[in-house]
């Protein structure tokens, strides 16, 4: 596991519990759509990246 692909996965789980809380706070739906899409695209990059699969 190299630091990119460490650094990618936790800003995608810090992302992740960004969701949350903006669930609970009622944001607009726009933000946490964005927000869930950006936590997606970081966790796949990161997993990606691990290299477990070659």
């Amino acid at each position: 596991m190299n630091g990119l692909s460490t650094v990618l996965i936790v800003v995608g789980l810090f992302l992740l519990g960004g969701i949350i809380s903006f669930v609970k706070q009622k944001m607009p739906r726009g933000l946490i759509v964005l927000l869930s899409l950006s936590a997606a695209f970081c966790l796949v990059a990161g997993v990606m990246r691990l290299q477990v699969w070659s």
